[in-house]
């Protein structure tokens, strides 16, 4: 009977085609006798170990060429006794069925699936059809070694079927993952009026768990009950393994209490589906009621129990299991031990971890990768790295989870060098073709200011996941590239939806480059997503209108959503950011009687606010306030604040006492603040105190190089600013080129100093060339030009950049008059920009704002909100 099924689409061998049998090394012209052949070609041509062989079986007719084949196959001899197949068959001398059973039996056995198909050629070679039990032998041969195509070809020539011929071929398509096929085949079973036996519905059934189909499930359930099995405990086992695979766990209930006889699979069954449905409480229960009618629990139960612990995040539980494991003959199984290690890494008992993988007599690379995972999981990163090293000493070879935990350490670490050996590992083992190994690598070249090297790995990724696009995104942006992290969401958002972990960091990027647009985008992509209000999304949302300098939508949204610590500290870092500290105060006593308690970065805030506002005698009222009301001890940040409110109203004297009385040592952010108070007040001799303590601690950060030029500069001393450029140039410091963003009609456009490659840059320079020649006939400042000399001019260059320029006056030209423009830049503005900018906003009348590294510049009619204090160079 003809039966028509889907066969997977793999290349195969099939003996229609030509030149499959090897090729013969020999032939003989004249054969007269068979024995005499027997003797002057085969063992003539025999091996040693072979003649060995044949000469111990004196029992063995050599004039029966299937008794020796035979007796070949018994003595684990396959290859002999298929040259000899092969032979026999050159000489046409018929083969018993039996033989052809025996070999393909033994290829089975051995896994062969080579041999196995030689000797199916042969026997294609005399039948065309195929009996029962040499048709069986051939299905269960091409099962085993999962050729599905040719094991459906025997199957067709079958000449008759019987419920094991079906049963393999099921279960081959249903261990293939095939399971559509496979249920297909078991109605045709049913239709050809073959009956299914035990060993059928335990295939099919977790063929059912396996799509998982419970409608299927449950109409081969009546079967099973129609043909009389429903007693069978495999067959009921298996139902229950289904129901719970489909989700359906009060069937598999019922099924299990209906049970007359019960094994320990059938526990088994029943408890892990507890577990895999995440109903622990259930299954422990079950658990216990399986102690109490002395079912003696199995490795597989007690794994079970473990995990269920570790998934309850009940460290105490787990220690009563661990007790009664230890007394039982599994204390010592390395399954057991390393479920224990993962159950207490995961709620934070690393002592007990440690304990139990010291303890463990023989360690598998699972029990190293359980380790290594638990310890990076903690915020261990080190020990990790340290338990890899060794176990690369032990000679186990890691898997894709153990280099996915140490790459995530060695990100941690910032351990580059050790990053790039594992990568190197991860590519010769083909480890690398992980996704979860591909996205540690792009954590870890961002982390490490790699961002080319993680481009690099994400666009080898063939089916990237959202993991993948959220790494690069995250990596982009905190590498300053933000504009690029955007390119990649709006290219991600094409083929996957982001996760609100995406969507966070695309705002993040938005924030950076004052992308409003495009965070308004956002926005509502998650309101129509239903995720506008999950998690840290909406923070992450005020956090974008914070940066963007939109305070009026950010209020809005601050107060038509639940408020936690973090929305109040968002808020009032925007109100430090535009030096407006009264509505700080204000937001803060409105904090405080919301019953909110205020944390570290709260006063943070708040003291900035106070600094840049002017309001000493508010801000150190706040400082005392945060030691003795909140009980909240100072650290670095604090005292650096009160630093800087204390030097910006000119209380420099005070200030540096300050410093000489704090009860832990300053850091140079503390003593920058002093030297930039210095700079503005001109205080030279103070000035230059803080600039040695600078040096002394910090001569690798750009930003403190940068601010001691700006110091001697403003006092006139060029030679200094020459000395500070070269000692940057000697330790391979590099001022970052100046960027200005500006988002026009939804598009973010990038300007960088000293480029112009911009389609409209001949416009742009035509504009700005029309706005110098006003303020020179006015006689304004700002040009270039207008520098007081050559190194002040060649000062303002590096630091500034001049950049903001470009952006304005490519929103002037690109937006209808009146409306306002926003640029976002990544360098301080100098004194001749700000003069520059000024005079535009007059002459287009037109609000623009400019925000740069520190501050923001909101031009509205010649005047800057900052009052002329909030830009690089003034003195």
């Amino acid at each position: 009977m003809a039966v028509a099924a889907k066969t997977p689409q793999n290349p195969s061998r099939h003996p229609h085609l030509p030149n499959i049998l090897p090729s013969k090394t020999h032939k003989l012209k004249t054969l007269k006798k068979f024995p005499h052949l027997l003797k002057t070609h085969q063992f003539s041509l025999r091996k040693p170990h072979e003649a060995a062989v044949l000469s111990t079986a004196s029992s063995i007719d050599t004039r029966d060429p299937n008794s020796l084949i035979r007796h070949l196959c018994l003595h684990g001899q396959l290859r002999q006794a298929l040259k000899h197949l092969e032979s026999v068959q050159e000489l046409r001398i018929p083969v018993e069925e039996e033989t052809y059973i025996a070999l393909v039996s033994h290829c089975e056995w051995q896994r062969e699936g080579e041999l196995g198909f030689r000797v199916y050629t042969c026997v294609l070679s005399e039948h065309a059809r195929f009996g029962i039990r040499l048709g069986n032998a051939l299905l269960s041969m091409f099962v085993k070694v999962r050729n599905l195509v040719d094991a459906w070809f025997v199957f067709g020539k079958m000449e008759e079927r019987n419920v094991f011929s079906w049963n393999v071929l099921v279960g081959g398509y249903a261990k293939g993952g095939y399971f559509d096929e496979a249920l297909n085949l078991y109605h045709r079973m049913l239709w050809a009026g073959v009956k299914p036996d035990v060993y059928t519905f335990p295939c099919i059934l977790r063929t059912c768990g396996g799509v998982p189909n419970l409608g299927r499930g449950r109409e081969v359930h009546v079967h099973v009950i129609r043909h009389g099995f429903g007693c069978e405990v495999d067959v009921v086992n298996a139902l229950i393994t289904m129901y719970v695979k489909c989700g359906d766990v009060g069937s598999a209930r019922l099924v299990f209490d209906g049970m007359t006889k019960r094994d320990r699979i059938s526990w088994n069954a029943m408890i892990s589906g507890y577990f895999e449905n995440g109903m622990c409480g259930e299954g422990l229960e079950l658990f216990f009621t399986m102690r109490v009618v002395s079912v003696v629990p199995d490795l597989m139960t007690m794994t079970s129990v473990i995990s269920a612990c570790e998934l309850l995040g009940d460290g105490r539980l787990g220690r009563a299991v661990h007790g009664y494991v230890a007394r039982t003959e599994f204390g010592v199984d390395v399954s057991v031990g390393n479920s224990l290690i993962k159950l207490y890494s995961s709620v934070g008992y690393l002592e007990e971890a440690e304990m139990v993988f010291s303890r463990m007599e023989y360690k598998d690379v699972v029990s190293w990768t359980a380790m290594i995972s638990g310890y990076e999981e903690n915020g261990l990163p080190k020990k990790a790295v340290e338990t890899y090293i060794r176990m690369e000493l032990e000679g186990v070879m890691p898997d894709e989870v153990a280099i996915f935990s140490v790459l995530s350490a060695c990100a941690s670490l910032g351990f580059l060098d050790m990053g790039i050996k594992l990568h190197e590992l991860a590519k010769r083992t083909g480890l690398v073709s992980y996704i979860i190994v591909a996205n540690a690598l792009i954590d870890l070249y961002s982390k490490c200011k790699c961002i080319d090297k993680a481009l690099e790995v994400f666009l080898q990724i063939p089916h990237k996941d959202v993991i993948s696009w959220t790494s690069i995104i995250i990596g982009l942006r905190i590498n300053n590239r933000s504009l690029e992290a955007l390119a990649f969401f709006r290219q991600m958002k094409l083929s996957l939806n982001p996760n609100y972990v995406t969507l966070v960091s695309a705002l993040s990027a938005c924030g950076r480059i004052g992308a409003l647009m495009c965070g308004k985008e956002i926005h509502a992509h998650a309101l129509r997503m239903g995720s506008g209000f999950d998690g840290i999304l909406p923070n992450a949302i005020l956090d974008m209108y914070v940066r963007c300098g939109r305070m009026g939508p950010a209020l809005n949204l601050f107060n038509t959503h639940e408020k936690d610590i973090f929305s109040w500290n968002i808020l009032l870092m925007g109100y430090a950011q535009q030096g407006q500290g009264l509505l700080a105060a204000e937001l803060f006593d409105r904090m405080t009687k919301s019953a909110v308690e205020p944390d570290e970065i709260t006063f943070v805030n708040l003291l900035r606010a106070c600094s840049r506002s002017g309001m000493v005698t508010e801000g150190l009222e706040y400082f005392y306030r945060m030691k003795h009301k909140y009980c909240i001890v100072p650290n670095l940040k604090h005292y650096a604040c009160v630093v800087d409110l204390l030097g910006r109203a000119g209380q420099l004297n005070d200030a540096y006492e300050f410093i000489q009385q704090m009860p832990m040592d300053p850091d140079p952010a503390i003593w920058g603040a002093l030297l930039n108070s210095c700079r503005i007040h001109r205080q030279s001799e103070l000035g230059e105190i803080a600039a040695q303590h600078i040096l002394e601690m910090d001569e690798l950060s750009v930003g403190y190089y940068t601010l001691l030029c700006n110091f001697y500069g403003g006092d006139g001393r060029w030679d200094e600013v020459a000395r500070f450029r070269k000692m940057m140039r000697d330790k391979g410091l590099t001022v970052d080129p100046a960027c200005s963003w500006v988002e026009v009609k939804g598009t973010v456009h990038a300007f960088l100093s000293g480029e112009d490659s911009h389609p409209q840059i001949q416009k742009i320079n035509a504009v700005l060339e029309g706005f110098y020649e006003k303020m020179k006939e006015t006689g304004g400042v700002g040009t270039e030009s207008s520098s007081r000399n050559g190194v002040e001019d060649s000062k303002a260059e590096v630091f500034c950049g001049h950049s903001e320029r470009k952006a304005i006056a490519f929103g002037l030209i690109n937006t209808v008059p009146g409306m306002p423009i926003s640029v976002t830049k990544n360098l301080y503005m100098c004194e001749s920009c700000h003069n520059t900018v000024k005079f535009i906003s007059k002459v287009v009348r037109r609000e623009i704002s400019v925000r740069d590294t520190q501050n923001f510049h909101n031009f509205k009619d010649g005047a800057c909100s900052c009052g002329d204090e909030g830009y690089w160079g003034k003195t």
